[in-house]
């Protein structure tokens, strides 16, 4: 018969000593034993074909973009060291110099960017203050106010104002904005024009074509306004159900919830949209190009005229055909490009950090 001992906890079975014909034989004991475990896997699991294609692939679309990136740093270096070598000024007259430029003579040359980097962060600091304003409740709208068979056909056409050529912009401004905008500059002038920022000068551009940084501001105001509207939105819709439910209960009204968990929430995505609309702004080319008159000197004016780091560029295209003379330039589109990665990279620590 059967006996059972529990010395060591385990169930023992003792087979009966007698067979089926009433012979002897040899107690047996049998021990159930814990399951076998089954064989690790490495690390990650198992990984099928499939998932090492891939894998590769999107390892190497992330390596490829990154030597992009360092790859066009490198270039940029290599072509202005040669040039800024030859600068009359020496290396710090780069960031020193604000006069006219002067590439005739390669193996002496004058050229500095104090004047580009002056116009450029003017202009588009006042493209932000312009969108940033309307692009936040363009994004409250929305995400909290609009109805839900108005969102998408607004949302839409929001997004649409990012899709436009600069080019277009560049004329819309050119041809209709400065135009319609100097009865407007003309009333500013006549009682502010005491102040820095709205007075003019001899060479400053009419009031009548209105080609100046204001308008090259606004212009880009319109075109940055939709990257940061878009951010926001997402970032808004995002919201926690339970925060605005809670704010709801407690007897806010919509403004209230807005402020107290929408606006809260999503602050980050707002700020890092509007880093992310700063740096399209500083690099715009074509719009700038055709709305704001040239000017190599930059006295503080937003009715005066001025030229970036882009426009600078563009207009001396005719003189790359000379790498010591192109170098000059490419020396600006080099902190351009620093100035820009800095931006954005201030974008992505912001959202990091939320």
């Amino acid at each position: 018969m059967a006996d059972y001992n529990s010395t060591k906890g385990d169930h023992v079975e003792i087979a009966d000593d007698r067979d089926i014909n009433g012979h002897s034989v040899v107690p047996t004991t049998t021990a159930t034993k814990p399951e076998e475990q089954p064989e690790l896997v490495a690390e990650g699991g198992v990984k099928r074909p499939g998932d090492r294609i891939f894998e590769f692939l999107s390892t190497a679309s992330a390596s490829l973009i990154t030597i992009f990136i360092a790859a066009i740093g490198v270039f940029l270096v290599i072509r202005a060291v040669p040039a800024m070598q030859n600068n009359a000024n020496g290396i710090g007259g780069f960031f020193t110099y604000s006069g006219d430029w002067d590439t005739s003579d390669v193996a002496n040359m004058s050229f500095g960017i104090p004047s580009l980097f002056a116009a450029t962060v003017t202009m588009s600091i006042v493209a932000l203050v312009l969108a940033m304003p309307i692009a936040l409740g363009v994004a409250i709208f929305l995400a909290n106010y609009c109805p839900k068979n108005l969102v998408k056909p607004l949302g839409f056409l929001v997004d649409m104002l990012a899709a436009v050529p600069s080019i277009v912009y560049g004329l819309w401004g050119w041809l209709v904005l400065g135009p319609l905008l100097s009865k407007f500059y003309e009333w500013l002038h006549s009682w502010a024009g005491g102040f820095f920022l709205f007075t003019t000068y001899s060479n400053s551009p009419s009031f009548g074509t209105a080609r100046n940084m204001f308008t090259g501001g606004i212009v880009l105001a319109v075109m940055i306004l939709p990257i940061i509207a878009a951010t926001a939105r997402e970032v808004f819709v995002q919201t926690p159900k339970g925060h605005i439910e809670a704010a709801q209960a407690l007897g806010a009204t919509r403004w209230e919830v807005v402020r107290m968990t929408v606006l809260p929430f999503g602050l980050s995505g707002y700020i890092s949209g509007a880093m992310l609309g700063l740096g399209r702004a500083l690099g715009e080319t074509m719009a700038l190009y055709m709305v704001v008159g040239p000017s190599t000197e930059f006295r503080w004016s937003l009715f005066d005229g001025g030229t970036t780091f882009a426009t600078a560029i563009a207009r001396a295209a005719p003189e790359f055909n000379d790498p010591t003379r192109s170098g000059a330039y490419i020396a600006a589109g080099l902190v351009l490009f620093v100035l820009t990665f800095v931006v954005n990279a201030i974008a992505r620590a912001i959202v990091a950090s939320k």
